[in-house]
């Protein structure tokens, strides 16, 4: 008999990364007013374009816009369990760009690809995954586009390939 205990499935070694490889992340989120009015307190951005309706009508967005840092986040949290779950640091995030509107009751999914893969060259037991996280919306329009490296452990010569 096998026991599971879920950890080999959150995250991953270096080694089970390939350049080109796709995980869809599931599942997604659908984005509630309360979402958005916490984040917007937690981060003090008071901008009225991110809660209040009328001003977001007289500048041409028909209705409050989500903030785009919540979107990026939300990503972000999205792509733990399927890339960086093992990880040992994000490095760094990139050419972060929001590349359509995201407004409350939307559903938020994200994907990331595999860029490339290394090795570091400094110690041995870890490497560098490269990966562009891709988010979109219930209609499939492409939300918010980044790029990010993470340090990840390679796996133990005690834990058996999955």
């Amino acid at each position: 008999m096998t026991v599971h205990d879920g950890r080999e499935v959150f995250g991953r070694y270096l080694e089970g990364f390939r350049v080109g490889d796709v995980y869809k992340h599931w599942p997604g989120k659908t984005i509630t007013e309360m979402d958005d009015h916490l984040f917007c307190l937690l981060t003090m951005n008071h901008n009225p374009i991110h809660f209040d309706e009328e001003y977001a009508r007289t500048i041409g967005h028909g209705k409050v816009l989500v903030v785009g840092t919540y979107v990026f986040s939300l990503a972000v949290g999205m792509a733990v369990k399927d890339t960086s779950g093992k990880g040992i640091a994000a490095l760094d995030y990139e050419k972060i760009t929001h590349d359509g509107p995201v407004f409350i009751g939307d559903t938020v999914y994200a994907e990331s690809e595999v860029l490339d893969v290394r090795p570091s060259r400094t110690k041995s037991d870890r490497g560098v995954v490269y990966l562009e996280v891709r988010a979109h919306n219930q209609r499939g329009e492409r939300v918010l586009t980044f790029r990010r490296h993470v340090l990840v452990p390679r796996r133990p010569a005690a834990v058996p390939a999955v």
